[in-house]
């Protein structure tokens, strides 16, 4: 299997099941304007991360896994967002947390892009 195929498998399956072992940390980045409970929404993107790790875990599946991988990092883009926003008079390594996280993205989608072909 491909270094990059396993290593966004892997990091899409830890962070997945990061959202159900400790789900508090996701559930304050969860867009107010989203219906319903935080904790439903931490738990959907969880599923929604392991699931997108199988299908680029699998060859078969890969190329439609890293398309998923781009969209679902482009789709918790707001998350990011809200976080920056909430820890914006936080001390100044949660900030730099909090703002690194927005262009991390770039990356990963690009990550994924590359996986996908």
């Amino acid at each position: 299997m491909r270094r990059d195929a396993v290593s966004l498998a892997a990091f899409l399956g830890a962070m997945g099941a990061l959202h159900f072992a400790a789900p508090k940390p996701f559930d304050t980045i969860v867009p107010r304007s989203l219906p319903g409970s935080p904790r439903t929404w931490t738990y959907l993107s969880g599923a929604a991360e392991l699931a997108v790790a199988a299908a680029v875990a699998h060859p078969r599946t890969r190329r439609s896994g890293g398309l998923a991988a781009a969209v679902l990092f482009a789709a918790v883009f707001p998350a990011n967002v809200k976080m920056a926003v909430d820890w914006r008079h936080a001390s100044p390594a949660r900030r730099a947390v909090a703002y690194g996280r927005l262009p991390l993205q770039v990356p990963l989608i690009a990550w994924a892009l590359r996986v996908s072909r």
